[in-house]
């Protein structure tokens, strides 16, 4: 594994890092027994990744028990990073005078007494404004040791940029990939400010593995596209063949792709089971050389940027 800083937090963390929506999750992922869950987290731990993403949300809560319960022990050799503004209990609210009890409560989750970031999980563009309350209550939970840093997982540019500009943040999760590349045009000023950048979604849920056509059928929340969508991302799949390594998963070098960005700290892709975790960690063993990273930013120009697909 490599390890990159987690912009200027003092935190470092492992360029692939291990999304954890998928545990305990069987309405938006599928069934996970809770000691498969337990194993994915030991075995991604022994593999060298440290960087754990969650969010209350993430199975009602359960994401985040069985992420205690498997770092039970091994607390120090974990980066943990959790959310606020979707709730265990499925409400969305993003009150800034609730900060407080929702970290209480994911701490107890979690098992700890501290995380290592708390994001704002996608919030109104109002509340990156640094005027709203949100970002003192952070602070204060800062100094208290509560959390080591802050910032908001986003969606885009203007998103990223207005954070940067009124806020204190010091972390941004943000949707990067071959297919959802807009988010690049705020990186330099990202590397800049000492930002760390975690990217979500790095696989576009699934389509850049390259085991999806047309006639996919999808019955977890992946069920959202609509025909149009299917066609739009079926359709870029021959070229981007083209351009990737016909010898390894599509996968590693989806990834790879995004590791060739100096200013991002760690990659979050979802993980189900035993063979996605060795794909994803392996991808860190080649660097993708610069002429393909070159010609994937142009298709993206050519056959996306007028026309973004949806998430």
């Amino acid at each position: 594994m490599n390890y990159r800083q987690l912009g200027s937090t003092g935190i470092k963390v492992s360029e692939i890092g291990f999304g954890a929506w998928q545990l305990g999750n069987q309405r938006d992922w599928g069934e996970m027994s809770d000691s498969k869950a337990v194993r994915l987290v030991h075995e991604a731990l022994d593999r060298g990744c440290n960087f754990f993403d969650t969010a209350p949300n993430y199975g009602h809560g359960n994401s985040e028990k069985l992420l205690g319960k498997a770092l039970s022990g091994r607390r120090n050799h974990a980066v943990i990073n959790t959310k606020f503004g979707h709730h265990s209990d499925g409400s969305l609210n993003f009150d800034p005078k609730f900060i407080r009890a929702t970290l209480e409560s994911s701490l107890k989750r979690l098992n700890t007494d501290y995380v290592d970031s708390l994001l704002l999980h996608n919030p109104d563009f109002e509340c990156l404004k640094g005027n709203t309350g949100h970002f003192d209550e952070l602070e204060k939970l800062k100094q208290e040791g509560k959390i080591r840093a802050y910032g908001a997982s986003v969606d885009s540019s203007r998103e990223m940029f207005e954070l940067m500009g009124s806020t204190n943040s010091e972390v941004i999760e943000v949707m990067f990939n071959i297919f959802h590349q807009e988010p690049k045009k705020a990186f330099q000023q990202a590397g800049e400010n000492g930002m760390g950048l975690v990217i979500k979604v790095p696989l576009d849920s699934g389509w850049l593995s390259g085991k999806y056509d047309t006639d996919s059928v999808f019955t977890d929340i992946r069920s959202r596209w609509d025909a149009e969508q299917l066609t739009k991302r079926a359709s870029l799949l021959p070229r981007l063949r083209d351009v990737l390594d016909p010898e390894g998963p599509m996968a590693q070098d989806a990834l790879r792709f995004i590791l060739s960005f100096k200013e991002i700290s760690a990659i979050i892709p979802g993980v189900k089971n035993i063979q996605q975790l060795n794909i994803n960690v392996s991808a860190v063993e080649k660097q993708m050389n610069q002429k393909k990273v070159e010609e994937l930013e142009k298709m993206w120009e050519e056959e996306i940027e007028g026309y973004p697909l949806k998430w």
